[in-house]
């Protein structure tokens, strides 16, 4: 099933999203939700997606197989995601998000990150990231508490479709 992409104004996008437990997780309405959202990324050509976005606030992101660095065969869910800092570089790149179509910024972000949440399975997992792994990490980190990035990027732009 493919879920349309709650937009930028809507308030469920300003506030934080609920812990999910490991019991939760496992359940099979839970691993089919999974399976729609990453279906959904996909389809949205999106290369991470918060379940906040879809309409579910709770703390789960997928990020695509192409960016995961962890296995390069599987897409990543990540339950009630946290992270710290490893490095004090940051890098700053343009970002977007489907929830606000057609705008794009800059936007600094850490270099390097430590990770720590719960798989697929409920199974806590922790790991670290780096460059634009870590920086989708980042950003759907961000959509789980109630953050967009347009909040601290800068040079924003829009980009009328063609």
């Amino acid at each position: 099933m493919v879920y349309d992409i709650v937009l930028e104004p809507n308030p469920m996008l300003h506030a934080p999203s609920a812990l999910v437990s490991a019991d939760e997780i496992k359940s099979r309405e839970m691993q089919k939700f999974i399976k729609d959202m990453v279906e959904t990324m996909y389809v949205k050509n999106g290369v991470g997606l918060a379940a906040v976005q879809v309409g579910r606030p709770i703390q789960l992101f997928t990020l695509i197989k192409e960016y995961n660095d962890l296995n390069k065969r599987e897409d990543l869910a990540l339950f009630n995601p946290t992270w710290k800092k490893l490095s004090m570089r940051g890098l700053t790149d343009e970002e977007g998000c489907l929830s606000i179509p057609r705008m794009y910024g800059q936007r600094k972000r850490a270099a390097k990150i430590q990770v720590t949440g719960l798989d697929k399975n409920g199974k806590k997992i922790e790991f670290v990231a780096e460059n634009f792994f870590a920086r989708i990490i980042q950003h759907e980190v961000d959509h789980l508490n109630g953050h967009l990035y347009i909040e601290k990027a800068t040079d924003l732009r829009r980009v009328d479709p063609k």
